[in-house]
């Protein structure tokens, strides 16, 4: 018999053997001797002379053949044990990075729409080239730009937020332009703007279609040349700024109304990264939930908590307009009302997310009549609510019902639900109020 020991990193998995050789011929005294044995045991004696007419006498280089035979059948298994073992390890270092994709700088979501984002980060993140991010209220487009300046080689410089509505005209120039002394009332010292704040390194303009038609121009000119005139001043100041910008404003649809400049639509949208909605990624809900769950308990020093059954069904069930943010204030919220509860039960959740299956059913609708009259009915009403809902933004809209936006805006025309008509309607003003109406739509 010929045996091969299989050790793998010094543990011993098992062994191979070969049997059923002769070394040398037997004599026919010793095979005599062996069948007398045999039938002793009370086995067919006749059995045995078969057996050993088929055993084989190996000569000396087959013998060598065979010990050569056995150690490769034991290396081929140390082999496949090894090749198995890396299988297994990469296997799990891909588990661990697609664990590790669940948080992307504080980003969280392991849905394909995150992936997809994730992907396309990583791709962006060595560019210069400037981003818009576009996305509801809610959805996180400042995370994503910080995500993308600090994986950046921008990243030891400074990122610099600014929120372009939540100022006036004049204001916003100073804020990101600077002014010199004496410029304007108030005007008592120079002041640095945001862009030479950032100077090398990256600026976020959230808000970016609450910007006036001015500030657009200036803003061009910056982008364009890289060169800045403060407020009040005459010298032009040079910088190197990579902008990022955000809105959840549909800016196509307002280069149509002229409210947003054509020209700086595509200087900002070199690299257009868009935010899923959180009803478009709804498989990363349970995630969030663990995770501010977690943060809010840790916070507030009290035992994990978790959601029951239906409460979870419940915020699965919701759109979430305001997106994770709202979500993330509902956690909190209900972190605070459960007390010591440990498990938090669905009487717990805000009014408008328990009663949200029942309201999305429309009331009232008519039951007697044209089948055509109460269709139309129908389709009216959810076109006007939806339009409220998404603040005009057909886009969105016409994504949520299916249709095409040409489509929308045609029933939109059919049913007379045009916001700048509504607007003239109620204000009994004409062309002023429909159209300021309409750029903030």
């Amino acid at each position: 018999m010929i045996a091969s020991r299989i050790s793998i990193e010094n543990e011993y998995l098992g062994s191979v053997f070969a049997y059923s050789y002769l070394e040398k011929p037997v004599t026919a005294e010793a095979q005599k001797s062996a069948r007398a044995a045999v039938e002793a045991l009370g086995l067919d004696g006749e059995a045995f002379d078969n057996a050993m007419a088929r055993m084989k006498t190996l000569t000396e280089g087959e013998k060598k053949y065979l010990f050569e035979l056995v150690d490769l059948v034991s290396q081929e298994i140390v082999t496949f044990h090894t090749e198995i073992s890396k299988r297994e390890e990469r296997i799990n270092a891909l588990n661990n990075q697609l664990g590790s994709r669940y948080s992307y700088n504080s980003m969280i979501g392991k849905s394909k729409p995150m992936q997809e984002l994730y992907s396309l980060l990583d791709k962006i993140k060595s560019s210069e080239s400037t981003v818009l991010v576009q996305g509801e209220n809610g959805t996180g487009k400042e995370l994503i730009a910080r995500a993308i300046h600090y994986n950046s080689p921008r990243k030891d410089s400074q990122f610099v937020t600014v929120n372009c509505s939540a100022f006036n005209e004049n204001l916003l120039d100073s804020e990101l332009f600077g002014h010199v002394k004496g410029s304007f009332t108030g005007a008592i010292k120079d002041k640095k703007g945001l862009f030479e704040t950032a100077d090398k390194g990256t600026l976020f303009l959230d808000e970016i279609g609450d910007m006036s038609p001015t500030m657009q121009v200036k803003l061009l000119r910056v982008i364009q040349e890289g060169t800045l005139t403060p407020v009040g001043g005459t010298e032009q100041r040079k910088v190197d700024v990579r902008v990022v910008a955000a809105t959840n404003k549909d800016l196509k649809e307002m280069i149509e109304t002229g409210t947003f400049r054509e020209d700086l639509y595509y200087r900002i949208n070199v690299i257009n990264v868009v935010v899923p909605p959180l009803r478009d990624r709804k498989e990363d809900i349970p995630v969030l939930v663990d995770h501010f769950l977690a943060r809010g308990c840790k916070e507030k020093s009290l035992p994990m908590k978790a959601l029951a059954k239906r409460a979870l069904e419940r915020i699965f069930d919701y759109p979430w307009p305001g997106n994770i943010r709202e979500l993330e204030n509902e956690i909190e919220r209900l972190i605070v009302l459960s007390g010591d509860e440990v498990r938090i039960a669905a009487d717990l959740l805000s009014q408008r997310i328990r009663e949200h299956g029942d309201n999305a059913k429309v009331q009232g609708v008519r039951v007697a009549g044209k089948l055509k009259d109460a269709l139309e009915e129908l389709e009216k009403t959810m076109i006007r609510e939806g339009l409220r809902r998404t603040g005009w933004n057909k886009s969105r809209l016409a994504k949520e019902l299916g249709i095409s936006r040409a489509g929308l805006i045609m029933k939109v025309e059919k049913y007379g639900l045009d916001k700048r008509k509504i607007t003239r309607a109620i204000d009994g003003s004409g062309s002023g109020g429909g159209g300021s109406g309409e750029a903030a739509a």
